[in-house]
């Protein structure tokens, strides 16, 4: 009993010793009062703790570099992952890439490059006093036909071949016809019809999501001078655009029309 007093004695009169604690190699003691000065606010991909798990920090956006050494070491938002290349060997650096290298969609119906790109749009978003944002599906939002290159003037002499092309963009990919405008724009003929002289061709692109057509005469006749209307429908809308076939009797008028049409 008297030596477990006298160890109770001894150790009440030991000094009290410190000890640090260290979240990592080269971390100081964590002193949260140091982190007061540290700017969090408007960070594009979120804030987290530093490498020493003590003070929060803007995280790492989206190709932004990442990685380092010991308590400089930056750290890459959510959704991402630091890579790093040949060239940043040697000081452990790296990029931030997204881990969904795919468009999506999202509610607030914006089409986005990534996950991650729509995570820093909803972080920005709530800070704006808006509704965040979350993913509504996969790929690109809905989106009505736009005629991205409608349907020129062609002029050109009885029996040559001639053509006249469409390409229109929309999600999901619109449908393409052609029609022949035959009276004021009010009645129309789909085509090809039963013309053996007249095809109707068309492909996907060149981009995604888009689509190409065209309308092929040969040899043309003065039958087929007139209006040509490309139509492009899906399930969000529809847009066309009215292009013109316009017989000449030389190629010097030819020359004449294409010259007064660059001049306008």
């Amino acid at each position: 009993m008297t030596s477990f007093i006298l160890f109770l004695w001894i150790l009440s009169a030991a000094p009290v010793l410190s000890v640090r604690v260290l979240a990592g190699p080269g971390c100081a003691s964590c002193d949260p009062s140091q982190c007061a000065s540290l700017p969090v606010e408007g960070c594009p991909s979120g804030s987290l703790l530093d490498s020493c798990a003590c003070c929060s920090v803007c995280a790492a956006s989206e190709g932004q570099t990442c990685g380092g050494r010991r308590a400089d070491a930056r750290r890459c938002g959510a959704g991402m992952e630091c890579v790093k290349g040949d060239a940043h060997k040697k000081n452990k650096l790296g990029v931030c890439v997204c881990k969904s290298n795919y468009e999506v969609c999202g509610t607030d119906g914006v089409t986005h490059s990534s996950g991650c790109a729509l995570k820093s749009a909803s972080l920005t978003a709530e800070k704006e006093g808006k509704e965040p944002i979350s993913v509504q599906n996969k790929g690109r939002c809905s989106t009505a036909p736009v005629i991205v290159t409608a349907p020129a003037e062609v002029y050109n002499v009885s029996g040559s071949q001639v053509y006249l092309s469409c390409e229109a963009m929309g999600v999901p990919t619109p449908v393409l016809t052609w029609k022949r405008v035959l009276s004021g724009k009010k009645r129309m003929e789909l085509l090809p019809g039963d013309r053996d002289n007249l095809a109707i061709q068309t492909r996907g692109g060149p981009e995604k999501h888009e689509v190409t057509g065209w309308v092929l005469i040969s040899p043309l006749t003065e039958e087929e001078e007139g209006l040509y209307e490309c139509h492009a429908t899906n399930a969000k809308g529809e847009a066309s655009a009215i292009g013109a076939i316009h017989l000449v009797e030389s190629s010097n008028d030819i020359v004449k029309k294409v010259t007064q049409e660059d001049e306008l």
